[in-house]
């Protein structure tokens, strides 16, 4: 895009200039795109010295006439440069506090506002990543009071609108096969799940390795408040995210205590206990590590897993694929999954241009190329046209090259372009755009090929297309996109401190919280888990938890004010 638009403008304006009797270039403000530059970029992020080779190298030549030579560089080296004076042309900073601030308080950054720069070089990043901008506004203010211009940078990873989001990892992963086979029974609400899981392990008693299977297999490695199991299937049932000693409603702002009466902590427990009485719950979950359990997720154990990455992300091997067997989505019809949105405004890891480059035209130039959609998914998937492209309707697709890239990185590439995909891609450590941002020229797909309407269309199993057609759904995400879920807004939301009062008083109440509740799981009747439940209440009250419960609604409210005015 960029390449032949340069082009173009550089002949007319060759032609412009030859006619009004001009000999330079320079006279016809064309110097900067004829001629091909090397910008110093010194990054906080990169883990590569040198120049930037391969692919990337050869796209960056063509297209904008501009060579990279990166320069990694810690903390006390960017300190030396700085008290230097010298930044460089292009400057990423590992994060948006200290030193980042303490350049900008010393002028040694280029502004983006000065001589228009971002408005008449950097135009698609002045039309479309306003709140990135006006974060990076706002972040010096202080610093730059008085000041007309105040602009210097933009942070990573920024999402295209409010509705992107990350990767959902509460997925409630089954193993489909067996849902098959049962007839795809009616799953609305936790109480038809248990009994689905326990037909399940009647169908298949054994793992790989001939052990007994269960519904499901926990592990306690990283309780923290409370158990995280139970908290986390709150979690994935009703879209309140965890916070502090209970749960947060990202739609209202209510805080969900973990003793409410009828609250989501207390019944998942409830729903753990009951998958115990069953004789269906893995009796190793307390004590085993989070390794443990993933193994035996690897060989079958478990029927059902509520996290992505513990489910199908360790028993969809090839094998068990080519097997017909897998585990593959199915929520619960009144479960409300929680997804965690990505940022409009970005993340801390800034790009910016150094006070004292030659070049701040090119070098808005490539920042500006690199957040255009193409040049977003030729960073991350290599040129276009070889490695990815988009089809008559502008879904996005990998060629097959590409897809071979995706799978081996140490993949050479073709068409004159030397080296592997690994050689060429971009050494600067950052990224512009979140991968997971809505890629505005695509027909409504994101930047991860992963998420691609063309990803599962040639290359998935019969078993998970059997999924396919059940669900109408491409894969997981697009999965929980077309159903009830919720999604919590990114803000600049942080935890508060707690009084060394609190927390003492926080530690006896969670502990006391945590080990009442891996015994009442296991109890072994209704009577024995109300009784453990109730002592469990009465014990953390005498301890301080309503102490607790106040300090976490007052984060409640912080949280949910963030989330309010982020982007407004």
């Amino acid at each position: 895009m960029f390449k032949r638009s340069y082009k173009k403008l550089s002949s007319i304006l060759l032609i412009f200039c030859m006619l009004s009797g001009m000999v330079s270039l320079t006279g016809c403000g064309f110097e900067a795109e004829e001629k091909t530059v090397t910008l110093n970029v010194y990054s906080m992020l990169a883990n590569y010295s040198g120049m930037q080779t391969g692919w990337m190298a050869d796209v960056l030549k063509e297209e904008l006439n501009i060579k990279l030579n990166i320069t990694p560089l810690g903390n006390n080296a960017f300190e030396t440069k700085m008290q230097e004076g010298d930044m460089g042309d292009i400057v990423v900073w590992g994060n948006d506090s200290n030193l980042y601030t303490k350049a900008v308080e010393e002028k040694l950054l280029y502004d983006w506002d000065k001589d228009n720069l971002l408005k008449e070089e950097g135009s698609y990043i002045a039309e479309h990543m306003q709140s990135a901008l006006r974060k990076n506004r706002e972040l010096t203010s202080d610093i730059t009071a008085g000041e007309e211009n105040t602009l210097y940078g933009f942070g990573n990873s920024v999402a295209t609108s409010k509705n992107d989001h990350e990767g959902y990892i509460y997925t409630w992963d089954i193993r489909w096969d067996l849902y098959k086979q049962l007839g795809y029974p009616r799953l609305e609400t936790l109480d038809d799940l248990v009994v689905i899981l326990k037909e399940m392990c009647k169908l298949a008693p054994k793992n790989d390795e001939n052990e007994p299977t269960y519904a499901m297999t926990l592990w306690p490695d990283w309780d923290d408040a409370m158990v995280m199991y139970v908290k986390a299937t709150a979690t994935g049932y009703y879209g309140y995210d965890e916070l502090g000693i209970g749960l947060y409603d990202p739609d209202t702002g209510t805080f969900h205590g973990a003793l409410e009466e009828n609250g989501p902590y207390l019944n998942m427990l409830k729903f753990y206990n009951t998958l115990n009485q069953e004789g269906i719950l893995d009796p190793n979950s307390r004590t085993q590590s989070y390794e443990d359990a993933n193994a035996k997720m690897a060989k079958g154990t478990a029927m059902c897993s509520i996290f992505n990455y513990a489910g199908q992300a360790f028993y969809n091997t090839s094998e068990h694929l080519e097997q017909g067997k897998a585990m593959l989505s199915k929520c619960p019809d009144e479960s409300c999954p929680l997804g965690y949105g990505s940022s409009i405004e970005g993340r801390d890891r800034i790009w910016s241009i150094g006070a004292n480059t030659k070049y701040p035209k090119r070098c808005m130039h490539l920042l500006n190329y690199l957040c255009t959609p193409e040049g977003r998914l030729t960073t991350e998937y290599g040129p276009k046209g070889l490695c990815w492209d988009y089809d008559s309707n502008h879904n996005t697709s990998l060629t097959k090259l590409g897809e071979m890239c995706m799978k081996n990185p140490d993949e050479k590439l073709e068409n004159g372009y030397k080296g592997t995909f690994l050689d060429g891609k971009l050494k600067v450590g950052n990224e512009t755009w979140d991968i997971n941002a809505t890629n505005p020229e695509s027909n409504e797909e994101t930047y991860n090929y992963l998420n691609w309407k063309s990803a599962w269309k040639n290359s998935v199993s019969d078993i998970e297309k059997d999924w396919q057609k059940r669900t109408g759904a491409i894969n997981s995400t697009d999965y929980v996109d077309h159903r009830d879920h919720k999604i919590t807004p990114a803000s600049d939301y942080h935890t508060g401190e707690k009084s060394e009062d609190l927390k003492r008083t926080w530690q006896a109440v969670t502990k006391e919280l945590k080990d009442s509740s891996w015994k009442a799981i296991y109890a072994v009747n209704d009577e024995e888990y109300y009784q453990i439940v109730n002592d469990m209440i009465k014990n953390c009250e005498g301890a301080g938890y309503a102490d607790c419960v106040e300090w976490s609604e007052g984060e409640a409210a912080k949280r949910f004010d963030s989330e309010k005015t982020i982007g407004e």
